[in-house]
């Protein structure tokens, strides 16, 4: 490869990384693990994994948690703060 093809595809690379950086950072995405659990990607470094039934017991009490945050809203931090 020439010194022109090499720069091109480092450019080209390097466009790439930037592209997958930004579609990570905004995107919360789910996906079914190895296992046969379902992930939720995007909300941290890890994923949050459960199983099925642990995501419908979550999901039930949203109402709950939407509650609780409400009522402990002085108490909780927002992420960067």
């Amino acid at each position: 490869m020439s010194d022109d093809d090499l720069r091109a595809e480092l450019e080209r690379l390097r466009a790439e990384n930037e592209a997958l950086k930004e579609q990570k950072s905004r995107a919360i995405s789910l996906k079914v693990s190895q296992k046969g659990a379902v992930s939720l990607y995007g909300l941290g470094r890890f994923p949050v994994t459960l199983y099925k039934e642990q995501w419908e017991s979550v999901l039930d009490m949203a109402d709950e948690i939407r509650r609780f945050i409400a009522e402990h809203d002085a108490e909780l931090k927002k992420k960067g703060s």
